[in-house]
């Protein structure tokens, strides 16, 4: 069931709920499965797990009532998931950064730093019962990974 307007702050139905737990998944587990492809220190688990995480968080906000009640839980909910994943991406910048060569001072992890933000944002979305948003993130997310990469290698 598609939600739409003010009814994505309404808690859902039971099956509406798994759908958007599945969804997060999905998306997450997509996004993962390319880092695991890529041989990324984060992959799958972590990815799957960040999209879980975001709409268990979101969905919790709405399920209770609590974002029914005060439309601005939702966005303070959104601002802690933010924060959150901040750490989480500046902790794989940090670990990509000193793994191989520790005294290399170039930056890295920097794109999987990005893409745990955006299984969050992915996760977020579907936990708001956002389907097409989702989907359709994902899909550009894959592209900017794998086309755009392609891309970067034949431009060097």
């Amino acid at each position: 069931m598609l939600n739409t307007g003010l009814s994505l702050l309404a808690p859902v139905s039971e099956l509406d709920l798994l759908l958007r737990i599945g969804l997060s998944m999905l998306v997450g587990g997509l996004i993962g499965l390319e880092r695991e492809l890529d041989r990324k220190p984060a992959g799958l688990r972590t990815y799957m797990l960040v999209s879980l995480g975001a709409a268990l968080f979101i969905l919790v906000g709405i399920q209770t009532g609590m974002v029914q009640a005060d439309p601005s839980v939702g966005g303070r909910i959104i601002q802690g998931l933010v924060a959150g994943i901040g750490f989480l991406g500046a902790g794989e910048i940090f670990l990509a950064s000193t793994r191989e060569e520790p005294t290399d001072l170039r930056v890295k992890g920097l794109t999987s730093a990005a893409a745990v933000w955006v299984a969050a944002a992915l996760g977020t979305a579907a936990g708001c019962g956002l389907w097409l948003l989702s989907l359709t993130g994902a899909g550009l997310t894959l592209l900017v990974l794998w086309i755009i990469k392609k891309l970067e290698v034949y431009l060097q």
